[in-house]
């Protein structure tokens, strides 16, 4: 840990649900951490980053805009890498470019734009955002010769550090909390701490290039309702499709990248059951 200590990095979004593992990961392994968010005086957002252990010596809070070109410049200074997590989770839209590309592509750019500067039919429309952010990134940081390597994480659940709820918990908490039906959708899942400690593991490995897509395992919505009644008898848990269609299909996606970084996937069935539990624990939802 002590090697660490005088490495400086940065993480975008810091308040959101992946990000506030990746801020409790370093922190753990002694990195000094600059953490971006729109607004570091809301101590809703925030507060549960500063009670994290080595916070008061080795946590900075910036405010930066993703929409902001240059608004990244001073957390950046001096950093020796960069964990960039922020982007909108939304997958209800009025306007597609304005709401979900724009952020995604344009925000991308302007973090990697302060970073070289400082060191010298679907309608899926978050899928694409995520897509079109990640090729300009790639296409720009191969121009200033910077590594990048790319984390895609599944459907990401777990305990939640933050108060707020974030988009993929909020899925589970429906169908544990009144919802009668289920969606007719098959996600990849993979917990909360696995993708943190992907991030660190891609940042401290030399050999570590590319994309590493983080699925712990494919499951449509009907298992995850079968898994969590099983856990949970008493619970009224949604128990109907939304749709008469048949059930989108499951597919493999190949865990050897990732396991090359050292992780060991948390599996499905203990994944949601923490996620429960810390939803029960957060007093949003009666066990």
């Amino acid at each position: 840990m002590s090697s660490n200590i005088e490495k400086v990095v940065c993480v975008t979004g810091a308040s959101g649900f992946i990000a506030s593992w990746i801020v409790k990961f370093l922190l753990q392994r002694g990195y000094t951490v600059r953490a971006t968010v729109r607004n570091p005086a809301n101590h809703e957002k925030v507060d549960h980053l500063l009670k994290l252990d080595g916070a008061k010596e080795r946590l900075h809070l910036y405010k930066a805009d993703l929409l902001e070109e240059g608004s990244f410049d001073s957390a950046f200074e001096g950093c020796y890498g960069v964990f960039h997590t922020a982007s909108r989770v939304q997958f209800v839209v009025n306007d597609p470019q304005k709401e979900l590309i724009d952020p995604a592509v344009k925000g991308t750019l302007n973090v990697v734009k302060s970073y070289p500067n400082i060191l010298r039919e679907n309608e899926r429309w978050y899928a694409l955002s995520k897509t079109l952010a990640e090729d300009a990134a790639r296409k720009f940081l191969d121009e200033q010769d910077i590594k990048l390597v790319v984390i895609n994480p599944a459907m990401t659940i777990g305990p939640l550090l933050q108060q707020e709820m974030n988009g993929s918990s909020s899925s589970i908490l429906k169908l544990i909390n009144g919802s009668e039906t289920f969606p007719n959708f098959s996600f990849g899942w993979v917990n909360v701490k696995d993708v943190a400690d992907a991030h660190v593991q891609a940042y401290e490995s030399d050999s570590a290039s590319g994309r590493y897509c983080l699925v712990e395992r494919v499951a449509h919505f009907s298992e995850i309702v079968k898994i969590l009644g099983q856990m949970y008898p008493t619970l009224k848990i949604a128990d109907k499709c939304e749709d008469d269609e048949p059930f989108m299909p499951t597919f493999q996606v190949s865990k050897e990248k990732a396991k090359s970084l050292g992780i060991e996937f948390i599996s499905l069935e203990e994944s949601l059951k923490v996620t429960v539990e810390c939803l029960k624990e957060k007093k949003l939802v009666e066990l």
